[in-house]
């Protein structure tokens, strides 16, 4: 099958496979605070690491959405690991609620302080990456016309990771049980670890 995007069938494709092939995504668990105090948690599937010394993450909206703006507004913003045990608390936060409900008792979770940014992190998180912003900027198309999308890169600062989680100097991926999205309404967790090394000298070379 060959389409152009904007010309996809859709009897044969009635719902869009961007998603569901760039899949797994790893998912952002992003808790932010505006400067006047409004505190607001959300995942987002549009997330990822992009460099590791110094560490950068980033996550995007789609949409001018509160995570966007209190990140932007403040220089803030902490990325919680979305563990299993854990995910159907994660798809709570993403309930439209009425502004002012706070998304951390709504899905039944705690607020813990961290240590070098305002705002909070999830407790029950088996991780959690403090970070200030660096980069935040709305996407465009190929054409240059603005697409009402905002990307949010943040470098991480600080780490919280749950104690029980690091073995043998390592922090135990598989055990932790990560959830990533993919296509429709389908997730993914991480359960199984397989090792490769790569070609001798093709370390830091690679894009993968």
């Amino acid at each position: 099958m060959f389409y152009e995007t904007s010309a996809r069938d859709k009897q044969l494709l009635p719902r869009d496979p961007f998603k569901a092939i760039v899949a797994p995504r790893p998912i952002g668990w992003i808790s932010t605070r505006a400067r006047d105090g409004r505190i607001n948690l959300a995942p987002y599937s549009f997330f990822n690491g992009f460099n590791s010394s110094p560490p950068i993450v980033g996550f995007s909206s789609e949409g001018y959405k509160d995570s966007a703006d209190f990140a932007r507004d403040s220089g803030e913003f902490v990325a919680n690991l979305a563990s299993f045990d854990l995910m159907q608390k994660m798809n709570l936060t993403s309930a439209p609620l009425p502004r002012g409900t706070s998304e951390f008792e709504h899905a039944g979770l705690t607020m813990a302080q961290c240590r070098l940014v305002k705002a909070p992190r999830v407790a029950e998180a088996h991780a959690s990456l403090e970070c200030k912003v660096v980069e935040y900027v709305p996407l465009k198309n190929r054409l240059g016309e603005p697409i009402d999308s905002y990307l949010v890169l943040g470098e991480v600062i600080a780490f919280h990771i749950d104690d029980a989680l690091i073995r043998d100097g390592r922090f135990d991926t598989a055990a932790a049980r990560p959830v990533a999205r993919c296509g429709y309404f389908d997730y993914s967790v991480v359960e199984t670890l397989v090792a490769m090394m790569r070609p001798p000298g093709g370390e830091g070379r690679s894009g993968a």
